[in-house]
């Protein structure tokens, strides 16, 4: 590992990457502790020490910026709801649906779409903390030196540029560093987050060896499930594919054998991100409209038996529906039909289409259940020990903190393989 990563920065074009990444990520890390004009923070701070469970999880995935009420409180949520919204309307919308198949033209349109949209919801959820800090629950009072509907305009507008300034950071490393930017921004909100809860671990018990122990033991836990986890992201379920000799000209094609890779989970950490936005969007709302009986549906839903049933069925739902959008059994088996291949024993055409559809479901659903849990588990242990350390390393922070980082690692292997090194997978 240690050699890889010194063959990494011997590249000079990976070595730029690299450094433009964690550049980019420290920038990202800067603005969660500057705070939005206007606002009390020593007032703010004691108030939020007494916010609910959905809030607590909301912090987490800006890596503590909601609790500082800096530029980044939004995070990067609004656009992670926005792409989960295009990604729906796909199935919905013809139009989006072409978008979709035009190739880089299209993705440009959808990307597009994505950035107006992710500004409105940011700034419907700018204007819903700026009502939810001011109501009785946290009195935030503005100065009275300043106009107060200029106050309101300046926090609503920082939150909203610090939102798009998010967005323009991922979309930066997606295109100049290495690794999908969201992701790796997702990845280091929630590693950030992990020092102060070894802390809070420890201190959680008066006796101070029995916290260090405790602390020990689910670090230990937590590195035991990691090989596991791993296995589980890397598996895959290989159909073989035999190819019919034929001449072209005067040389002799095909007549090779290859596979077909599929994926156990294909769909990676999405099913998770999208499962833990579709959860925590009325812990939004509640922050927006501040009614009693949504706060008790936000606290519900993000914790308790049903945040555990519907963690599992969502993450399970998003498994299938975003391999059926990354993988297209019709278009694979008319590409192995015009190169002359077959499935052993499995007539070319729709029953080839039907195999491999069949085969994609079955493995998927193992794969879905398998991260569910995962997800799951951890959050129920901690909901009967009120660990911090358990939230911050459950399993929904673990799977995105190993997917991110296996994606990451898989193309600096694949830069490095390029000039001649070994990668990372050995």
């Amino acid at each position: 590992m240690l050699s890889s990563i010194i063959d990494a920065f011997k590249v000079p074009e990976l070595r730029k990457k690299i450094l433009f990444t964690l550049a980019i990520l420290a920038l990202y890390r800067l603005g969660a502790y500057i705070p939005v004009p206007g606002i009390p923070f020593h007032e703010f701070a004691t108030a939020y020490q007494d916010s609910g469970v959905a809030m607590s999880m909301l912090d987490l995935f800006t890596g503590g910026a909601l609790s500082n009420f800096s530029v980044f409180s939004l995070g990067i949520m609004p656009y992670i709801t926005a792409s989960i919204i295009m990604q729906l309307m796909q199935g919905v919308i013809p139009a989006v649906g072409r978008w979709a198949k035009e190739g880089d033209a299209g993705r440009k349109k959808i990307t597009q779409v994505t950035r107006y949209l992710t500004l409105g919801l940011g700034l419907i959820n700018a204007i819903g903390y700026l009502l939810l800090f001011q109501s009785q629950a946290y009195g935030v009072q503005f100065s009275p030196e300043v106009p107060y509907w200029l106050t309101c305009v300046t926090v609503v507008f920082t939150l909203v540029a610090g939102t798009a300034f998010i967005m323009w950071m991922g979309e930066l490393i997606t295109q100049r560093g290495v690794g999908n930017g969201m992701s790796l921004i997702i990845f280091i909100s929630i590693v950030s987050r992990v020092p102060s809860a070894i802390f809070s671990s420890i201190n959680l018990n008066t006796d101070l060896g029995m916290g260090i122990a405790l602390t020990i033991l689910i670090l230990i836990v937590v590195l035991a499930c990691i090989p596991l986890i791993i296995y589980v992201e890397r598996a895959q379920r290989r159909i073989p594919v035999n190819y019919a000799k034929r001449v072209q000209g005067r040389r002799m094609m095909g007549g090779q054998n290859t596979y077909i890779p599929l994926k156990v989970n294909a769909a990676g950490v999405i099913p998770i991100i999208f499962a833990s936005c579709i959860l925590y969007l009325p812990a939004q709302l509640a922050a927006l409209f501040n009614v009693g009986w949504l706060n008790v549906v936000a606290d519900a839903l993000t914790t308790g038996w049903i945040n555990w049933i519907f963690t599992v069925v969502l993450i399970v739902f998003f498994a299938y529906f975003y391999t059926s959008m990354v993988f297209n059994p019709e278009e694979t088996a008319d590409n192995i039909r015009k190169q002359g291949g077959f499935i052993p024993g499995v007539r070319p055409g729709s029953a080839t289409v039907a195999y491999i559809r069949n085969t994609l479901r079955r493995i998927t659903l193992p794969g879905g259940i398998f991260i569910a849990l995962i997800a799951v588990v951890p959050t129920i242990v901690f909901y009967f020990t009120d660990n911090q350390l358990i939230q911050s390393f459950g399993g929904t922070s673990i799977l995105i903190m190993i997917g991110v980082a296996l994606d990451t690692m898989s193309k600096v292997e694949s830069q490095l393989k390029m000039h001649n090194y070994d990668g990372f997978f050995k």
